[in-house]
């Protein structure tokens, strides 16, 4: 028996034969609107299968998404503040970075942070060993944002 139509399962595989603009082009078509800059072909992709995934079995429910909003943090306050403060990002919490292609997750512990199965004091540790230079750890890992005075 065959579907002229293809499954989800066929249509994330076929996005691994797919050139970079190709995955941008999918992107736009699905999310109607280009995807970020310098977004690599690792979150491309995973972005795109999200979407086909959500497409196909619907997506959060209305309940996980109130859940969800209750967990953002008060961004007034962020913003006033320039940034979220790192310690009160709960253990258990994976953040996740790209750096020159490469994908890096970090768990934050009670204690320090873990890296590729080695722990670390702090983010700017990491930040370091990622990237060779000196770096605050919540701004390289997108726990700050820009102040906005006015």
């Amino acid at each position: 028996m065959s579907n002229a139509v293809p499954s989800v399962s066929e249509e994330i595989a076929r996005l691994q034969t797919l050139s970079i603009g190709d995955l941008r082009e999918v992107w736009r078509r699905l999310h109607q609107l280009p995807p970020p800059k310098r977004l690599s072909r690792d979150l491309l992709m995973r972005g795109i299968s999200y979407r086909l995934q959500e497409r196909a079995f619907g997506g959060l429910s209305k309940a996980t998404l109130r859940r969800l909003q209750l967990y953002q943090p008060d961004r007034l306050a962020v913003e006033r503040r320039g940034h979220c403060d790192a310690s009160s990002v709960k253990p258990g919490t994976r953040l996740v970075r790209e750096w020159h292609g490469v994908t890096h997750t970090v768990v934050v512990l009670d204690d320090g942070v873990e890296w590729r199965g080695k722990r670390y004091r702090s983010l700017s540790v990491v930040a370091r060993e990622i990237t060779g230079a000196h770096w605050s750890g919540p701004r390289f890992f997108g726990l700050t944002t820009k102040r906005t005075d006015g």
